[in-house]
C-alpha cells in the first residue's frame, strides 16, 4: 500500500525466486487449445499474496479460456520489491510483463522508464472511477490499469458507541472520548497510528490545502507549512493529552490490536482490516472521518489506486495490455472484491455493509501525489509527526519538513 515501507528483500534473492517460478511455470487451463498456427504466449504477472494471488490465478484461467494461446503466469513478488527487482531482472530477460504497484510510485516508474503508457487510455479512463484515472495520470499521460481503489475511514465498535453517537467533527470526537475515557478506565475512546503520514496527513487538509498543491505535482511547494497545515497539526498535537493518549503505543499493529480486542471504541484504518475485525467478533461500523474545525465535509484522506502496469521489458506488450484491461471488467472487479475486499476501480455495486462509509469518505479523499518527491515525504514525515506529537513547536517542525521535501 505505502511506498515508505523499507523492508525490501535483497534483489538477487528476489531474482532467484522469480527464476525458479519461471522454470516451474504455471499450469495451463484445461479448457481450450492453441491453434496450430498460433504460438503459445506467456504473460508474467508479478503480484503479492493475501487474496490477490488467487485473483490473478482465477482471472488468468478465465482469460486463457477466452484466449487459448495466452497463458498467465502468476509470480509472487512483494509490493515494495517490484521496482528494484524489475530494475535488476528486466535487463537480464526475466522481468515481468505486468507488475502491480501503488500509484504513488508512478513518478518513479515513469522517470526510470520501467512502464508503458496505457493502451486505449481514453476508453480505459471512461470505464474507471475519476479518482483512479487521475491517480494513474502523470504529466498528462495515463499509465497502467487501475485494479482497485482504497482510502481509510473511522471504524467504530457498536458495543461501545452507538451509531447515533459517532462524531461528525473532531470537536465532537474529543468531547465524546473524554466522557468515555472517564467512565471506562481500561479502554480508550479513540486510537490511530499517529506517526504514519498516510493517516495523519488528514490534519493538514482544511481549506483545500493539499500536499504538493492542488494537483499534487508542484514539487517546489509542498504546502506543509501553510496556515491550514499549522492549525490542523496543532489540533493533532492536542489529541495526545485531550484523548488521554500520552504514553500509549500507537503504531498500526498496536491500534489494530486494541480495536480487535474490544478495547478501543474508534479507530482510523482501512478496508484491509475488515476481515481481521470480523474474525475477532467485533460488531463494528464504518463512517467518514470527522470534519476539521470550520469545515462541513469529512476531513480529506489520502486515496490510493493500485495499478497493473505493462513494463517496458515485456516481450508481449500488446497481449499484456489486453489482459490488464480485462482485469477492470465488471466480472473481474467483482471477483477481486470478493477475494480481497478492495474497493472496485469501476462504478459497480458490491454487497458489503461497510462500503457506504468508505464511499462517502472517498468523495472527500485525494490521490496521494505520485511525483518522485513523495519518497522524501515518506522518509521525513514520520519523525516530524513524532516530534509534534511529543510537544515540539508545530510551526518550526513544519517549516523544516517543507524545506526537506521539496523536489
Amino acid at each position: 500500500m505505502m511506498n515508505f515501507m523499507k523492508n525490501c528483500r535483497p534483489y538477487i534473492f528476489a531474482a532467484s525466486l522469480i527464476q525458479l517460478a519461471l522454470f516451474a511455470g504455471c499450469s495451463k487451463s484445461s479448457q481450450g487449445s492453441v491453434p496450430k498456427n498460433e504460438k503459445e504466449i506467456h504473460i508474467r504477472v508479478w503480484e503479492t499474496k493475501n487474496g490477490v494471488d488467487e485473483f490473478i490465478k482465477l482471472a488468468g484461467k478465465a482469460y486463457t479460456e477466452k484466449n487459448p494461446n495466452v497463458v498467465i503466469d502468476y509470480i509472487n513478488v512483494g509490493l515494495n520489491d517490484m521496482i528494484p527487482t524489475l530494475e535488476h531482472d528486466g535487463p537480464n530477460g526475466i522481468g515481468a510483463d505486468i507488475i502491480a504497484s501503488a500509484h504513488d510510485n508512478l513518478g518513479k516508474l515513469v522517470s526510470k522508464k520501467l512502464i508503458m503508457p496505457t493502451e486505449n487510455s481514453q476508453e480505459v479512463s471512461r470505464k474507471v472511477l475519476g479518482a483512479c484515472s487521475k491517480a494513474l495520470t502523470y504529466k498528462g499521460t495515463m499509465y497502467g490499469y487501475p485494479a482497485c481503489a482504497e482510502t481509510y475511514a473511522l471504524f467504530y465498535n457498536k458495543k461501545l458507541i452507538p451509531e447515533s453517537s459517532v462524531p461528525k467533527t473532531w470537536d465532537e470526537l474529543i468531547d465524546w472520548v473524554q466522557d468515555f475515557n472517564s467512565t471506562h478506565p481500561q479502554q480508550l475512546g479513540f486510537v490511530m497510528d499517529v506517526t504514519n503520514g498516510y493517516y495523519s496527513i488528514l490534519f493538514t487538509t482544511a481549506n483545500g490545502n493539499r500536499l504538493y498543491g492542488e494537483t499534487g505535482t508542484d514539487a517546489s511547494n509542498p504546502c506543509m507549512n501553510t496556515p491550514s497545515a499549522v492549525s490542523g497539526m496543532k489540533l493533532f498535537q492536542s489529541l495526545r493529552t485531550k484523548l488521554d493518549l500520552a504514553g500509549i503505543e500507537l503504531g498500526s499493529a498496536a491500534c489494530d490490536g486494541m480495536f480487535a480486542s474490544g478495547n478501543a471504541a474508534m479507530h482510523i484504518t482501512g478496508l484491509w482490516n475488515i476481515s481481521t475485525f470480523e474474525r475477532a467478533g467485533i460488531d463494528f461500523g464504518v463512517a467518514p472521518l470527522p470534519s476539521l474545525p470550520g469545515e462541513s465535509k469529512p476531513a480529506s484522506s489520502f486515496s490510493g489506486t493500485r495499478g497493473m502496469f505493462v513494463t517496458t521489458y515485456s516481450t508481449h506488450p500488446k497481449e499484456a495490455a489486453e489482459f490488464a484491461e480485462f482485469l477492470i471488467s465488471p466480472e473481474m472487479q467483482k471477483l477481486r472484491f470478493e477475494l480481497t475486499g478492495a474497493l472496485p476501480s469501476i462504478n459497480i455495486s458490491v454487497n458489503n455493509k461497510y462500503m457506504g462509509g468508505f464511499l462517502k469518505q472517498l468523495d472527500s479523499a485525494f490521490p496521494m501525489p505520485s511525483i518522485p518527491a513523495m519518497s522524501k515525504f515518506w522518509s521525513e514525515m514520520s519523525s516530524v509527526l513524532w516530534n509534534i506529537w511529543n510537544g515540539a513547536d508545530v510551526q518550526t517542525e513544519l517549516n523544516s519538513l517543507n524545506a526537506k521535501i521539496r523536489g
